[in-house]
């Protein structure tokens, strides 16, 4: 199953393996080559927006070094303390096929409850810190306790200013050669302004450009749908009571303008919506469109929305 998988996402598809073809500032590349070179993997934080390499990165230098390693999600399995002792346990216990260091790779690991599943975490740093590496990566290094902190080395996913037209001319040259790769024929003047849109979400640029493709071509068709938002993945979420996935669409609608999301959700909420709860979903909605006015923190607002949504109204 997960080969399939793999097979038909391009961010699987195409997701580098070695550190030197990750696209990346130099200088923060560099200690990564290192870690390669000498063969070692220290316990690691990556902190970043979503999209810039944190995963692959983390995946690329366990693969360099030969570690084995366990991929948990911090937003799903991760947020269950029992499951992360149970799983956890089992793989740092056993040995290593290879007989070198193992490594748990913590993937959004701010999604991961501070008071119960972190502690836990740094007992687990503490004991089989011997021949047991972890790297969390997370969107917000606040969100990670201090006591992991202290334990392993943190490094922010940020592009300089002044490298930005080198890592996207760099994110160009990779998309054509994928998009050549898989037959379709693109415009390269749409591809740069669907990269300026994302940027520097690369995993979001592949996303759409997958997408996009089924039709065979990458043209200015695209353009106008390049600012659609939606809605039908956020349903999924609200119907099924996912609050996690629900933060993921929220983080990544934040390049909208939050006006435009909410008349979004007031103009098609209705019609997914059971008929008694359309005008308890219309006073949140405009509620929260007041709130936005003045909030420092508009994610936190829309989350806060759409939690609302998801609790106190029925779908279909």
């Amino acid at each position: 199953m997960s080969q399939i998988r793999e097979d038909f996402l391009w961010v699987e598809k195409w997701r580098p393996s070695k550190v030197a073809d990750c696209v990346l500032p130099s200088d923060l590349q560099e200690p990564f080559l290192e870690y390669v070179e000498s063969g070692k993997v220290p316990n690691l934080i990556f902190a970043g927006k979503p999209g810039t390499g944190k995963t692959t990165i983390a995946r690329a230098l366990c693969n360099e070094t030969n570690t084995d390693y366990l991929m948990v999600n911090g937003s799903d399995e991760g947020r269950n303390i029992d499951t992360v002792r149970t799983t956890l346990n089992q793989f740092c216990s056993s040995v290593s096929m290879t007989g070198n260091r193992k490594a748990v790779l913590m993937d959004e690991g701010d999604y991961m409850n501070p008071d119960s599943v972190q502690p836990a975490l740094r007992g687990f740093i503490e004991k089989f810190g011997n021949n047991v590496s972890f790297i969390f990566t997370c969107n917000y290094l606040n969100r990670i306790i201090d006591p992991i902190h202290s334990r392993c080395a943190v490094f922010d996913f940020i592009i300089p200013n002044n490298e930005k037209p080198k890592i996207a001319e760099q994110y160009l040259h990779l998309c054509e050669k994928i998009l050549q790769s898989e037959n379709i024929e693109f415009d390269r003047k749409v591809l740069v302004e669907l990269i300026m849109k994302y940027f520097p979400d690369f995993r979001r640029v592949l996303n759409e450009l997958q997408r996009y493709s089924a039709s065979g071509k990458i043209d200015v068709g695209i353009l106008s749908s390049l600012e659609e938002i939606n809605v039908g993945q956020l349903v999924d979420c609200l119907r099924g009571k996912k609050f996690s996935e629900m933060r993921k669409w929220t983080n990544q609608n934040l390049d909208q303008d939050s006006t435009r999301i909410f008349r979004k959700l007031y103009d098609n909420l209705s019609s997914h919506l059971k008929q008694q709860s359309v005008p308890q979903a219309v006073l949140i909605i405009a509620d929260y469109q007041y709130k936005s006015a003045f909030v420092a923190d508009q994610e936190i607002n829309l989350v806060a929305c759409l939690t609302e949504i998801m609790v106190e109204c029925e779908f279909k």
